[in-house]
């Protein structure tokens, strides 16, 4: 993976990225271990893992940006979400970070985070700041009711103006969605660690499916390990094309805005 452009690349990781990753895991808050589920193999791994999609819990997810995705382009994440039976909540992410390069100020905030993803062939390194809101926070300022803005604590609008574009500012973000999310954490037979399922579907039919769990970075490489070989055991690909959830959806509504020509 090239740190700097924050994307996962398919290759095995050579000695150089190994030290990287090495590095970065050992500065992280936690890791969480991903992997994309190929479309036409949705079915099939449903299956093989006993998931029951009524127990699934239902969510929005909105993405904040520029119609050219200028935010994104910096390395910067802006999203607010709904969750059934449990509330809103936004965050402000940077993607990638060095953790040894944040400011002590950052890490010490409380709702602040250093995580690394790691999928087959890659990972990144973010860092969010996130915020718990009430049951309607989301819903009136996606419908104009409120400002974007009030979505967002004082340390957000802080770590968002530090690392925006000159000029942009949160009430002038275009919102970027919803997406569909149904979530289900579970515990398969055979596997000793909780596993999460997570299915977007976009506004055109397709749809992203990822698996994940997530670690203390002191146990990344066990848990690794662990969970391929028990996918593998139940017949699950680990060699398909691997995509990020994030960015999809956001070339995805980019596209929609700027008449497919994006």
């Amino acid at each position: 993976m090239n740190v700097a452009s924050g994307q996962l690349s398919a290759p095995a990781l050579g000695d150089e990225a190994l030290v990287e990753l090495l590095g970065l895991i050992e500065g992280a808050d936690s890791v969480e271990l991903k992997l994309t589920v190929s479309q036409d193999e949705h079915r099939s791994a449903a299956t093989a893992l006993g998931v029951d999609p009524l127990d699934a819990q239902i969510r929005q997810v909105f993405f904040l940006d520029t119609p050219d995705l200028a935010l994104n382009q910096r390395g910067l994440v802006v999203r607010a979400r709904r969750v059934q039976d449990k509330g809103d909540d936004t965050v402000v992410k940077l993607r990638p970070v060095v953790p040894a390069e944040l400011s002590p100020g950052l890490r010490e905030s409380p709702n602040f985070g250093v995580e690394v993803d790691a999928m087959p062939g890659g990972y990144v390194c973010s860092g969010s700041m996130k915020r718990a809101l009430g049951k309607t926070g989301v819903r009136e300022a996606i419908a104009g009711e409120r400002p974007l803005s009030k979505l967002f604590s004082k340390e957000q609008r802080g770590l968002f103006a530090e690392h925006a574009p000159e000029g942009v500012v949160v009430d002038d973000l275009t919102v970027l969605g919803p997406i569909f999310v149904l979530k289900l954490k579970f515990s398969p037979e055979g596997y000793g660690r909780k596993l999460v399922a997570e299915l977007w579907l976009y506004p055109d039919y397709s749809a992203v499916v990822e698996l994940s769990t997530k670690c203390a970075p002191s146990e990344a490489f066990q848990v690794a390990a662990e969970t391929r070989a028990f996918l593998t055991r139940r017949g699950i690909n680990l060699a398909g094309d691997q995509q990020t959830k994030t960015r999809k959806a956001l070339e995805f509504f980019s596209e929609q805005l700027n008449g497919g020509n994006s």
